[in-house]
């Protein structure tokens, strides 16, 4: 079974978004790496982003194409810091919504992979 469905679709991951971006408007460290004028923006590509890769449909490559993740984000200097300061808004969202630890853990692996992948700066 794919995550999506395990953890009942599109509103969960909604939520997920939800709760990782109300911290990082607040973070001193995240909150100049993004547009002031684009925070829904944010929030609805990186939901469609999630749900994609998690099993959900592919809205997110039909409306922008592939992915290409790290070269999305070489604008934005992202170090050690930053990483660490979008794991700790990731970290929190993560244990705030329901689902089951082990796909808490698959998830949190994957998110830990791919921001440490982000870094461009150092």
């Amino acid at each position: 079974m794919e995550i999506y469905e395990a953890v009942g679709g599109e509103a969960f991951f909604k939520e997920l978004v939800d709760r990782f971006y109300t911290g990082v408007e607040q973070d001193p460290i995240l909150r100049p790496l993004y547009p002031n004028d684009d925070w829904e923006g944010a929030r609805r590509r990186l939901t469609l982003f999630l749900i994609q890769y998690f099993g959900g449909p592919q809205t997110y490559s039909e409306e922008r194409g592939h992915p290409r993740l790290r070269m999305r984000h070489m604008p934005f200097a992202i170090g050690l810091k930053e990483r660490n300061a979008w794991m700790d808004h990731m970290l929190a969202a993560l244990k705030a919504v329901e689902a089951e630890e082990e796909i808490k853990v698959v998830m949190l692996d994957y998110f830990d992979r791919v921001a440490t992948f982000m870094i461009n700066r150092r």
